[in-house]
């Protein structure tokens, strides 16, 4: 039996019903505030992670001791680390091939810093996302193997049976975790959390998760010949802001990872950090959002449409001047980055509005669309339809795409399967996102195909989304304390989303347009505490209409609550995502 929809909200302004807890979570959350004493709201966001009494606290306060898993249980890292130490005690030419985005950049930086903490330096090779595409290709990992007598591949590898085969006279060691095919490639080691003999255990680190555990195993087997590594708390901000950025979900480990990571940051001693974070004008101690949404596509413009290895040497740098110099000119690129995205966005829109939103797969190819960003609409086109979406540039007789996907759709598996039936010329990713090459004149079948293998994962018998909700707050219940008490759940990102609560029948008392399409407003429901709201994108919908034209009528409002802090005092604000009329 179907849940009533929450206050009512059968279908709010968005076309969205509202959920709110079940009688069982409800009945949960009573318990672990009598047992814990803390607020409710902060115990519904307990609840709903399914986090018991007895482990609220450690969940609040996650130790990167109690949750850092042994290295060793990832396949081949006893091999990886070895060769690894073998060849930076014998000075062995090391080359670094990274994928162009962030999880890559930082996994690449990763093992230059400790490379160059320990006096070694190493070649950083990262392929042109347009002239070479995704991963390792014959002719660079041939040239490499020329030079050096090692090469390791981060955030990439897993599939590149030929390019590593063509290394020749070279060790490789693969450090990914991307979806793994049934025979590895011919590598020395193969260290991947997603090879198809691993667990599973840990398939939800990301690249830099995987070559951080790398480096303390390298670190563990020094320590047995009495000699000492480098400081890897100090790396952990690039491992935190790789996993918020690659979308990896904020569990176990990964939940350490990204606060530890956090609180690294926030001591500003990275100068490429610092320098990125100053030039997009970041003047608070840095969150999640920040990572995901203000540094990453930051680090990720030069892979998209600059040079593919500015992110990483960014990243590297010790240097305050190189730093800066990298900075201006990943934000230039960025900005040119949005230009572009805006326009094929338009068009594959268009596009995919004309085949139809309620198709288990939503998708739009279209002429020179470019590369760097089609990943980025595609992921615009999932939200949209809440269905897995995927957007090809086609340029002479292939296609590049990529694709996202939505919770409980395994996007990476059904384009793998694609390509081992011979319709993409490659392809290869994870569950929430994916990449594939196809010749243009497959495309038709490969989609036709690719959309009957969705829909037999249910891909298609998706609604709208549902808001879920994790209880109502009344204005003057959200104060500043209670959202520091709540953020202790987090970080909060995918896999584990942020608490989201209603305000019921508010009283809409300012608001006004802010820039193209977003919108700022107060709101209370009496005649006492008011808070302030921002709604992004809220006039891409009637959102921002209904409620700047609201001539006295009352709603009910549901967001995420935050803090606001401007000039020195701190404010609670409501990300406003929906709102529905309040009853008469």
């Amino acid at each position: 039996m179907n849940q009533r929809a929450f206050l009512d909200v059968k279908t709010s302004l968005s076309g969205r019903r509202w959920v709110g807890p079940t009688p069982e979570a409800t009945r949960q959350c009573e318990a672990m505030e009598q047992a814990t004493n803390l607020p409710v709201p902060l115990c519904h966001t307990l609840v709903r992670q399914g986090v018991s009494p007895q482990d609220a606290q450690p969940y609040l306060s996650p130790s990167l001791r109690d949750l850092l898993p042994d290295p060793t249980k990832l396949l081949d890292m006893g091999p990886a680390a070895e060769r690894f130490l073998a060849a930076f005690k014998a000075r062995e030419k090391i080359a670094i091939f990274a994928d162009y985005d962030v999880d890559g950049a930082t996994s690449a930086a990763l093992i230059l810093n400790w490379l160059g903490a320990m006096g070694h330096r190493a070649t950083l090779y990262v392929p042109d996302r347009i002239k070479e595409g995704y991963g390792p290709n014959d002719r660079a990992m041939f040239e490499l193997a020329k030079d050096h007598d090692l090469i390791i591949t981060v955030d990439c590898g897993a599939l590149s049976h030929g390019p590593i085969a063509a290394a020749k006279g070279a060790d490789v060691i693969v450090l990914d975790h991307h979806l793994g095919g049934e025979t590895l490639p011919p590598a020395h080691a193969v260290v991947n959390p997603n090879r198809q003999d691993e667990s599973g255990e840990l398939a939800h680190l990301c690249a830099a998760g995987v070559v951080f555990l790398f480096l303390v195993e390298a670190n563990r087997r020094l320590r047995a010949d009495k000699i000492s590594g480098p400081d890897l708390m100090g790396y952990l901000d690039l491992v935190g802001l790789a996993t918020v950025a690659d979308v990896a979900p904020l569990i176990g480990v990964n939940r350490a990872f990204v606060r530890q990571g956090l609180k690294v940051m926030a001591n500003r001693q990275r100068p490429g950090l610092v320098a990125l974070g100053d030039i997009a004008k970041l003047d608070t101690a840095p969150t999640a959002y920040h990572l995901g949404f203000v540094l990453g596509p930051r680090i990720n413009a030069g892979g998209r449409v600059g040079r593919a290895d500015l992110g990483a040497r960014l990243l590297a740098t010790g240097d305050k001047n190189e730093a800066e110099s990298i900075a201006a000119k990943l934000e230039q690129l960025n900005a040119e980055r949005r230009e572009i995205e805006s326009a094929v966005q338009g068009a594959a829109l268009e596009q995919a509005e004309e085949r139809g939103f309620d198709a288990p797969l939503v998708w739009a190819a279209g002429e020179g669309w470019h590369p760097g960003v089609v990943g980025i609409v595609a992921s615009r086109l999932k939200e949209l339809t809440n269905r897995p979406a995927l957007v090809i540039g086609l340029d002479g007789d292939e296609g590049k795409g990529s694709g996202r996907s939505v919770s409980g759709i395994d996007l990476g598996a059904a384009i793998q399967r694609l390509t081992s039936e011979g319709l993409l010329l490659k392809g290869g990713g994870h569950k929430m996102a994916a990449g594939l090459s196809v010749a243009r004149d497959q495309l038709e079948p490969a989609m036709a195909r690719l959309a009957e293998l969705l829909q037999k994962q249910g891909a298609g018998d998706l609604g709208p989304r549902d808001l879920r909700l994790d209880g109502v707050l009344m204005s003057g219940a959200a104060s500043v304390e209670l959202v520091q008490q709540i953020e202790q759940a987090g970080p909060f990102g995918a896999g584990a989303p942020a608490p989201r609560f209603a305000f019921p029948d508010q009283e809409i008392r300012f608001c006004k347009r802010v820039g193209a399409s977003h919108l700022k407003l107060s709101f209370a429901d009496g005649p006492g505490a008011v808070i302030d709201a921002i709604c992004f994108g809220a006039y891409d919908g009637p959102l921002g209409g209904m409620i700047e034209n609201h001539g006295g009528k009352r709603f009910h409002l549901a967001g995420r609550l935050e803090i606001n802090t401007w000039g020195g005092r701190s404010r609670v604000q409501l990300r406003l995502e929906d709102a529905a009329p309040a009853s008469e």
